[in-house]
């Protein structure tokens, strides 16, 4: 879809309404990290498959990166930084930190935010369900089996047991 010229688009981003003037095929992950400084968000491939600028739409997973603003108009956008409740990280962010689970980190927001929405609709997923969920978030570290096991704790405290 063509556009000319910039144009005002008003988007819920981590629970605040933003109104912005941009292309409107602006992709959304450069308007999250340069118009709004959300850094959380990061760009990987640039071509919505590796995952590390996943976000949520509306509560489901979107490629960042390859997802235009005229899109995302009067919809909820919500980063790694807005998964978390009264300032703290989601439990899924405090599992991998804890667990130890990443090397580099640079991957982890698409896969926190990736398995905050499994988690969401699922609270008490198997490991099947859990490598399943973060299959098309890639990691080079190769760190996926101590994030598997992170996300499992998470899924436990968020249940109210013992991580």
């Amino acid at each position: 879809m063509a556009h000319e010229g910039p144009a005002a688009s008003t988007v819920t981003v981590n629970g605040r309404q933003r109104e912005l003037v941009t292309e409107p095929d602006t992709p959304l992950l450069y308007v999250l990290r340069n118009h709004l400084g959300l850094k959380g968000t990061r760009f990987g491939c640039g071509l919505g498959v590796c995952g590390a600028c996943l976000v949520l739409v509306d509560g489901d997973p979107a490629y960042s990166c390859d997802t235009p603003m005229w899109s995302v108009e009067g919809k909820d956008v919500t980063t790694v930084e807005g998964l978390g409740v009264d300032g703290q990280p989601h439990a899924v962010a405090r599992s991998i930190v804890a667990q130890q689970a990443a090397q580099c980190g640079y991957c982890m927001s698409g896969i926190v935010v990736r398995a905050a929405h499994l988690l969401a609709g699922n609270p008490d997923p198997s490991e099947a369900d859990v490598r399943a969920a973060l299959d098309d978030n890639l990691c080079r570290c190769g760190s996926h089996n101590r994030v598997v096991r992170a996300v499992l704790a998470a899924a436990a405290e968020i249940r109210g047991g013992t991580p």
